[in-house]
């Protein structure tokens, strides 16, 4: 098998390892990965917007605003204009958004600790950096 392959297959496994890591526990919530991905940055940065979701994860406006949508509609969490721009609306987590929001996160914390446990926290250190790396000097530069 060539270099290209192994990278492939890697990426495949490990993105599908991790994407079960959070999609499992999410789906007793009815939620995606994206989904909880927004509730867990609007309960790291209340009255976080659309546009700094767009931002940071550098997606379409319309990919998060789906996503948005169905948050409000499970009602996970709730927005509400911005004083200062009546045009920009601020996210907030509601009390059960909170609550499945921590759930979920000490869920996803425990299954990391087994991984912190199979690798050790150096190895584990050691790709966080190496993927930080990647990132930044072939993700950034395409």
């Amino acid at each position: 098998m060539n270099l290209v392959a192994k990278y492939i297959n890697a990426y495949l496994s490990t993105i599908k390892y991790l994407n079960e890591m959070v999609d499992e526990p999410a789906s007793l919530y009815d939620l995606s990965f994206e989904q909880y991905l927004i509730m867990q940055g609007v309960a790291q940065h209340d009255g976080l917007t659309l546009t700094d979701i767009v931002a940071k994860r550098q997606v379409t406006r319309a990919a998060v605003s789906r996503q948005i949508r169905m948050l409000l509609r499970k009602k996970y969490i709730w927005q509400e204009a911005d004083v200062t721009d009546r045009r920009r609306m601020l996210l907030h987590l509601t009390k059960r958004g909170q609550e499945v929001e921590r759930e979920l996160t000490q869920h996803i914390e425990l299954r990391f600790d087994g991984w912190l446990v199979a690798l050790g926290e150096e190895r584990a250190t050691e790709i966080l950096k190496y993927m930080l790396k990647f990132d930044d000097k072939v993700l950034t530069d395409h």
